[in-house]
């Protein structure tokens, strides 16, 4: 039997077995999961080596679960993450990437000139370029950008994320149910 940590997850699949969400990825608590299953609001797919007890019975903890029925997701909600996850954690001047602690965004026109806060108008970026581009227009701070902003749909940032998702992050249960396409070892 395996250890109980409270950072456990439990990663969370569509009716069609695959990923509710990539970016971010859609876990829940563990315990928020086993009250789920309990409930039978989803179905428990995959579990640790992990029990918990109540006074009488134990319970597999589960690390995967899916919904009964299918969820679509329309759009994209509008933060700060999904603007990073977009410009896949990249200044859009230096084309560097960065750790989300150094990033910050720019308004590719600036407030002061009339621009928005907006999905178009919003690009990641590093200190230093924000710096130096300012309150300026990319004209007049000689900066360009490595792409257009653009909003996503909910399956460009799910392709991006799943692209530059570390796997090593990643707990061994679940990566048969992320990676269906990889290639299958000899």
């Amino acid at each position: 039997m395996g250890c109980l940590t409270p950072e456990l997850n439990t990663l969370v699949l569509n009716a069609d077995m695959q990923p509710l969400s990539w970016g971010p990825l859609s876990v829940w608590p563990w315990q928020d999961a086993l009250v789920a299953v309990l409930q039978g609001r989803v179905r428990q797919v995959s579990s640790y080596d992990v029990e918990v007890h109540s006074v009488r019975q134990s319970f597999k903890v589960p690390s995967v679960v899916a919904l009964k029925d299918y969820h679509r997701r329309k759009k994209v909600s509008f933060t700060r993450y999904h603007v990073f996850l977009r410009d896949s954690f990249s200044c859009q001047y230096c084309n560097k990437r960065f750790e989300t602690p150094e990033l910050t965004f720019d308004h590719v026109l600036p407030k002061s000139r009339g621009g928005t806060t907006c999905w178009t108008n919003i690009v990641t970026c590093c200190a230093k370029h924000n710096l130096q581009k300012g309150s300026k227009t990319l004209r007049e701070s000689g900066l360009n950008l490595a792409r257009k902003p653009f909003q996503p749909s909910p399956s460009q940032l799910d392709a991006i994320a799943r692209r530059i998702m570390p796997q090593e992050k990643l707990h061994e249960t679940w990566l048969d149910y992320l990676y269906w396409d990889s290639a299958l070892e000899p």
